[in-house]
């Protein structure tokens, strides 16, 4: 399912309330600082952490697929008193009519573009908004199975309305040659004993190093590292890594 379709409906709805983690916006912050403004979020979703690097007063914009999560944006920023610039927009067809010095995924959203033709085009969209002196930081991860005992276990929460949430892995499929990972989902809210329930394929399509880098290149990009979260060199090995990126001279 395209990530313009996924992140709809239920799944909007459950996305915050049912996230196993947050990103640290500290990071980002010090990316844009370092790389300069105007800076660019690629897959905003709902915020996090664009509204935060906007309570900092950074130029900051935010570019995502899904109407209904940049909806949700929009309310939150409206909430906390923010002014932000969202533009809706698929990665792989990126068309602003800006250019920026620093371009950003937080977290490895970018594993959402389904296969390598993909991402070649929103790598080359990357480098078509990036300034010549700017540069575009893209977190990548390979994912690892669902162990058999989790499928069918579901994450779930109570909101303040008192309606239970739940999301779980119901079934996978893995293609190590194609560096895919299927994984059907299933979303459920239940509100006064009746029950929503929505079941919705998942793809994360991974990288190795070496063919990222090539990537990069083909798209017009030179890669100047590749660290861990923390800004430390990885090794070839690693399953987690950030690509630092700019234009190729």
């Amino acid at each position: 399912m395209d990530p313009a379709d996924f992140y709809t409906g239920i799944v909007a709805e459950l996305y915050a309330p049912l996230k196993s983690g947050y990103e640290d916006p500290e990071r980002y912050a010090r990316f844009v600082l370092d790389s300069g403004e105007p800076a660019l979020e690629l897959g905003c979703g709902d915020g996090d952490p664009l509204l935060v690097l906007r309570a900092l007063d950074l130029d900051v914009e935010g570019v995502d697929s899904s109407a209904d999560m940049l909806e949700r944006c929009r309310t939150l920023a409206a909430v906390q008193g923010l002014d932000v610039t969202l533009h809706h927009q698929r990665m792989e067809s990126l068309d602003l009519p800006h250019t920026y010095r620093s371009i950003f995924l937080a977290g490895p959203t970018f594993c959402l573009l389904a296969d390598d033709d993909t991402a070649l085009a929103a790598l080359r969209g990357i480098r078509s908004h990036l300034t010549d002196d700017g540069t575009a930081l893209v977190p990548l991860f390979v994912p690892s199975p669902t162990p058999p005992e989790a499928v069918g276990s579901f994450r779930e929460t109570t909101r303040e309305d008192g309606a239970l949430l739940r999301v779980g892995v119901v079934a996978e499929e893995r293609d190590e040659d194609a560096r895919t990972q299927h994984s059907a989902l299933r979303y459920e809210r239940v509100v006064d004993g009746a029950s929503t329930v929505e079941e919705r394929l998942w793809t994360m399509h991974w990288y190795t190093q070496q063919a990222f880098r090539a990537l990069a290149a083909a798209a017009g990009l030179e890669t100047v590292a590749v660290q861990d979260e923390d800004g430390h060199h990885v090794g070839p090995d690693a399953t987690e890594f950030t690509f630092v990126l700019r234009p190729a001279r």
